[in-house]
């Protein structure tokens, strides 16, 4: 007797989640296709039933999390607030630079869980990273816009650059602090507060700064309309699965005058 096609698929999901479960903690390089069946509950020879080889694995792997890691960020971003005067921005740098992200390495950023293997994976592995680190840099931007936040007296940094800059600090911070955590503790935990803290000190200058803030009027930006749209698609998707985050691309280009339709991840309207 066969297994059903639910099977065959539930099957690839269990692989690819004990993938992403041990290429987090380990790397890529380090775990094999053997005792990666065996902890996804199969034996080794099943592998190529679902995958050609390691590299296609690792490829969906990167865009599962890719995709699971985005949605997650814009759920937090927009989670009811405990305080009303805590901005969406605030709330994602608390969280991102907090202790217990730092310690959930099987869930936690993608960007940051796989930065390190990025260079040396393959090509469709590589893409997947790249177009959600840009992304993420998207999110922040538009966060940074929505909270209102003043550039600095002086500065000239368009918002991109200033999101480009703030989600350097935060990656950078979290592999740091991940990467001492088990052997120097405090030293992980005075990474993760002094960051914290020098980032919301910024933020709070730079709204000090604005004696009589006024709304905004962006007129036609196109980096805010398309946080709009990456906001929309994973807030609306809920449990966004790899497939539907590969054709995120082709949603969210824009070029010149092209707008995009969210109504169908594969068409686009000029």
């Amino acid at each position: 007797m066969g297994v059903s096609r639910e099977q065959t698929a539930e099957n690839r999901r269990a692989i690819i989640a004990a993938a992403t479960q041990l290429f987090r903690e380990r790397g890529v390089d380090a775990v094999g296709l053997s005792e990666l069946m065996k902890h996804a509950g199969f034996t080794q020879g099943g592998f190529y039933n679902h995958f050609e080889s390691k590299a296609a694995l690792v490829s969906d792997v990167l865009a599962s999390a890719i995709a699971e890691g985005n949605t997650e960020f814009v759920r937090i971003a927009r989670a009811p607030p405990v305080d009303e005067s805590t901005t969406a921005l605030r709330r994602y740098i608390n969280w991102y630079l907090s202790r217990a992200h730092r310690d959930d390495i099987d869930h936690g950023c993608p960007v940051a869980g796989f930065a390190g293997d990025a260079p040396r994976l393959g090509a469709g592995a590589q893409s997947h990273f790249a177009g959600g680190l840009d992304d993420q840099i998207t999110i922040l931007a538009g966060l940074i816009a929505e909270s209102g936040s003043p550039a600095a007296i002086g500065e000239r940094k368009t918002l991109r650059e200033r999101a480009i800059s703030l989600h350097c600090q935060m990656v950078g911070a979290l592999v740091l602090s991940r990467s001492v955590a088990q052997i120097a503790p405090a030293l992980s935990n005075e990474i993760l507060e002094n960051v914290q803290r020098d980032i919301l000190a910024s933020i709070d200058g730079r709204s000090n700064q604005a004696l009589k803030p006024k709304e905004k009027h962006y007129g036609h930006d196109p980096l805010r309309e398309r946080y709009r749209a990456i906001e929309q698609f994973f807030g609306d998707q809920g449990g966004v699965s790899f497939a539907s985050a590969s054709a995120l691309g082709s949603v969210l280009i824009r070029n010149g005058s092209r707008t995009w339709s969210l109504a169908s991840p594969t068409q686009r309207s000029d």
